[in-house]
């Protein structure tokens, strides 16, 4: 055998390079695309794309690229600066054991971690089902009528249930009481949302200060159950407060944890309204505060303006239960500026790994888990009694406090030097929070940390026999929860592992198939940038541990915002918010107060084109502003005749513009810097939304062309995945005069001028491990590589199809950004098809849909991004070219047009196997459209659903015992 040629040594060394990976098009399918797009080269291609104004001035200063294991071992230095002390904080964060079984097979799944928002239901019955177990899950421990399929955090939970709360009592008072012993983090982010809305926070920071507040007005209480001190209130006082809110007109609100509920009397049942909380010990490491799902529940009455995801039950055309997204015309993507919430993506994966560990341990394995964690809290609460230690005597489910007064801070430090942090609460109270994670030489080793010099310390034997909880009779639980038998029947670990593939095996993720989103980059999510999620020195870390065991994630927080400082422009981050949604929300009450440090209260008007994702009014009535839509034109760009009559309509009050660039339509919009000076002419402020950022890195930097404010998508641009619709990232970015603004977080001890927006100070700072590898992988050339392959693959599949579905917005050469969008509106009335009837039909072709009628109805918005290669592109690209050729069998009159592949699509395989086939068309047309889904075929399980019949009948938990699956 002949020796191959020696290759030169960077050759070699190239062959470990992560960037080939990353992006799916070699060299030779960039040529050919380029060829048939009518471009020379790639960097001609971007030059014709993006307007040479913007064009960046100057070069990314990033890290040389370096090899996946090179990074992981980098990254894993920077964990090692984390140090894990036992955590006995609590505070909504406690330790946890994923059950292995859903840790690999979920958590670590890209089958689960790839997939997308459940917009098609169809496709997506397996991750719906797991979100109505998640919210049978905490209707039944809460005792609430309604509950929906997560929430971003505790803190901004309770921060919507008051809004909610706001929007739906009679009560015409503006004032809301907050029990002074829920979270610090809950009260300070309520604080945050309450004062841009003119609400008044009142807390009430003892007995007599509740008991004098609950007779005054007010239009909603809050309280924590059990409190953050652990003492958890009788019934009977809980009762009687309700009552007294209720003969007001008013709401009752409890953030309440969930495995204490499996023991103490459910909210529901004292009389609560609106119930919210966190999931996060239900098998969620901490993480340093996220991602975790948190959760709300309402009585029925509410349900119409409950914030966030709700899954119901509807049927499909074949008459069989199916699962979908019901009531979408309260959300905010719908409503936009009367939205109940700016929430766009939720916590779906936390929340299916919260769902799974409840059907895993069933109601028994959570009240036995329950209950140890209160029998340990008790035999904790002996031996300190025995030691002489200052504990408080209350009710109590797993938290126990101390009044050691002066001794506060030296116990504090005593217990860092034997590995172990306590919580100090109000400078002269110590608090110890145990979990499922606690041993019995845990409990021990913290007697020894209250022991005195000298004295002899208790074993745990001593105390173990006849240990009752320190939950009273009167606060017991009574009433049965988590009945249905999914709760009841996959308990070992054979049936839970197959419980879980039968659900995966239902969806469409990415592990399956390209997913086309426009709008919603759907790019790779790399193993290796997935691993270091689950390493423990990033896992296992608590929120508000001691700022010196906090120094990895303190440098990973600082050289990702300087690397996302190089990428967008700006001059300052925070990594604070944990949505995109968030993000935004953050960026405008940087704005707002920056007006109000001048002197500009009355600058309240905030500008938006009428093409803008929902998320921008939706958020910019959260903070007070006043939303004023300006025209698009026949393009798609901004009207900027109607925005200069607009900002000179308002010139006096005008806060700032929000726009998406490149456009929501796909295009580089070429006025973009006049636009920008224009709004500064008249002294607002611009916001730049990132969810385009994808089609930016690298050839264009917001922060340099005219931008002061934009919020990134971590979980688009920056390989995070999506998760069925989160874990999300959504960083603001400021120019330098708004870096004061970022956003503060005092509980953690971080000042700001304005306060915090997430439970955690960084929000879901478990996740961003993954931008950093991807960032670090791909160095500066890389990145910019990526944009610029993302926009030659949307050009080359707007060409090929341009003369089957035209491009509804391109610029002046017929180009377009980094998605294009397939304008099907003629098809209605040359052959009754809609653009639904198209993406079904994608279905039985294996591919998800792109977006669905946004931003122009009845059109599909596409974005292969950079990650896919040729075959996948034109594998995709076949499918539109064959569905069209249906189109035009319905269109000659050889297909009916109420009864053709595609009205009638997906098509199942019982329907396919059943006696009787009525159809014009054969089943083999049905089921294998091309010929290559003979040897690879993904089935709907499920025939296309009934929208509005969901709506009709809502029902939003476990099917009932007897129902068909």
């Amino acid at each position: 055998m002949q020796m191959p040629a020696a290759l030169p040594l960077a050759a070699l060394e190239n062959a470990a390079e992560f960037l080939p990976r990353h992006i799916g098009p070699d060299h030779a399918e960039q040529a050919h695309m380029l060829s048939f797009i009518g471009e020379a080269s790639r960097r001609a291609l971007i030059d014709s794309i993006v307007p040479r104004s913007i064009a960046r001035a100057s070069h990314m200063q990033l890290p040389a690229p370096t090899t996946e294991a090179g990074a992981l071992a980098e990254l894993k230095a920077i964990a090692a600066k984390n140090r894990l002390l036992k955590s006995f904080i609590g505070q909504g964060y406690y330790g946890t054991h994923t059950p292995g079984v859903i840790l690999r097979n979920v958590l670590e799944n890209p089958a689960w971690y790839t997939a997308y928002t459940p917009y098609q239901a169809e496709i997506s019955q397996g991750r719906m089902e797991a979100l109505v177990n998640f919210q049978t899950l905490v209707t039944d421990l809460t005792g609430m009528d309604i509950a929906n399929a997560s929430m971003l955090d505790e803190a901004t939970a309770a921060a919507e249930a008051m809004t909610l709360a706001r929007r739906s009592v009679k009560a015409a008072s503006n004032r809301f009481i907050v029990a002074g012993d829920a979270h610090p983090q809950t009260i300070e982010v309520i604080q945050t949302r309450a004062q841009p809305l003119g609400i008044e926070v009142v807390l009430a920071n003892s007995r007599e200060e509740w008991d004098a507040a609950i007779e005054g007005e007010y239009f909603a209480l809050l309280v924590q159950y059990p409190a953050t001190s652990g003492r958890i209130d009788d019934v009977e006082s809980l009762r009687a407060a309700a009552e007294k809110a209720h003969a007001r007109q008013a709401a009752v609100i409890a953030c309440a944890d969930l495995l204490a509920l499996t023991l103490i009397v459910p909210p529901g049942e004292w009389g609560a309204d609106i119930v919210v909380g966190t999931t996060q010990r239900l098998g969620m490491p901490m993480g340093a505060g996220g991602p975790h799902a948190a959760y709300m529940a309402c009585r029925d009455a509410f349900k119409r303006s409950l914030p966030g995801r709700l899954v119901g039950v509807s049927v499909d055309v074949h008459g069989q239960p199916a699962y979908r997204l019901a009531l979408q015309t309260r959300e905010q993507h719908i409503r936009r500026e009367k939205a109940t919430s700016n929430i766009c993506t939720a916590q779906v994966l936390p929340a299916v790994v919260a769902s799974m560990y409840a059907v895993y341990h069933g109601p028994e394995g959570l009240t036995r888990i329950a209950r140890r964690v209160a029998t340990y809290t008790a035999i904790l609460a002996q031996g300190l009694r025995s030691l002489g230690a200052p504990l408080r005597e209350h009710a109590s489910f797993d938290t126990l406090s101390l009044h050691t007064r002066d001794a506060t801070k030296t116990i504090a430090v005593r217990a860092v030097s034997m590995g172990v942090n306590l919580r100090i609460y109000w400078n002269e109270y110590l608090c110890i929070s145990l979990d499922e994670t606690t041993t019995r030489a845990d409990v021990e080793l913290l007697w020894k940390i209250f022991a005195k010099d000298g004295q002899a310390t208790p074993t745990f034997a001593d105390f173990e026999m006849g240990v009752d909880t320190l939950i009273p009779p009167a606060l017991q639980r009574s009433s049965a929860f988590l009945t249905h038998p999914v709760f009841n029947t996959h308990h070992s670990e054979t049936a839970m592992l197959r419980y879980i593939r039968s659900l995966s095996d239902k969806d469409l993720a990415l592990d399956r198939s390209m997913i086309p989103l426009g709008s919603c980059t759907m790019k790779l999510n790399a193993t290796s940038e997935m691993i270091p999620i689950t390493w423990p020195e990033f896992a296992q870390v608590h929120p508000f541990a001691p700022a010196d065991q906090l120094q990895g994630y303190r440098e990973l927080d600082e050289q990702l915002r300087q690397w996302l400082c190089e990428a967008t422009g700006y001059a300052g981050v925070s990594l604070q918010p944990n949505a995109g949604s968030q993000g935004e929300y953050a960026g405008l009450l940087a704005i707002k107060a920056w007006h109000e440090a001048q002197g500009n209260t009355q600058r309240t008007i905030c500008l938006i084109p009428s093409s803008a994702h929902g998320t921008n009014p939706a958020s910019a009535q959260m903070v007070g502003m006043q939303v004023v839509v300006t025209k698009c034109d026949e393009n798609g760009n901004v009207d900027m005749a109607d925005l200069q009559a607009k900002c000179e309509q308002h010139s006096q009050n005008l806060a700032c513009v929000m726009i998406t660039y490149p456009s929501t339509h796909g295009v580089f919009e070429t006025h973009v810097k006049e636009l920008c000076q224009l709004v500064h002419q008249h002294g607002g402020r611009v916001y730049v939304d990132g969810a385009n950022m994808n089609a930016l890195v690298g050839v264009a930097a917001p922060g340099e062309f005219g931008g002061d404010v934009s919020h990134l998508n971590l979980h688009k641009t920056f390989c995070i995945p999506h998760g069925g619709g989160g874990p999300g990232v959504g960083p603001v970015c400021v120019v330098e005069d708004l870096v004061p603004y970022l956003p503060g977080h005092a509980t953690a001890g971080i000042a700001g001028k304005v306060g915090a927006v997430s439970a955690a100070p960084l929000g879901n700072a478990a996740v961003l491990p993954i931008s950093w590898m991807y960032i670090r992988m791909m160095g500066a050339q890389g990145l910019t590589d990526a944009t610029e392959v993302a926009i030659l693959s949307a050009n080359y599949i707007s060409a090929r199809l341009k003369d089957h579905y035209p491009t509804l917005y391109a610029s002046g050469n017929g180009h377009v950004a980094h998605e294009c969008i397939l304008d099907l509106r003629q098809f209605k009335d040359s052959s009754g098809v809609m653009a639904e009837d198209v993406a079904k039909r994608l279905i039985d072709y294996g591919f998800h849909a792109p977006t669905l009628s946004f931003p122009v109805p009845n059109t599909l918005m596409v974005e292969p991004t950079e990650s896919e290669d040729l075959a996948e592109i034109d594998r995709f690209i076949d499918a539109m070219i064959a569905i069209r050729a249906e189109i035009r069998q319905i269109e000659s009159g050889a297909l009916p047009r109420d009864d053709n592949p595609l009205k009638n699509a997906p098509h199942t395989a019982e329907s396919l196997l059943a006696a009787q086939w009525e159809h014009p068309y054969p089943r083999e047309t049905a089921a294998y459209p091309v010929d290559a889904l003979r040897r690879s075929k993904y089935w709907s399980p499920v025939g296309r659903v009934d929208n509005v019949y969901g709506d009709r009948n809502l029902f939003c938990s476990c099917l009932p015992v007897g129902e068909p699956d």
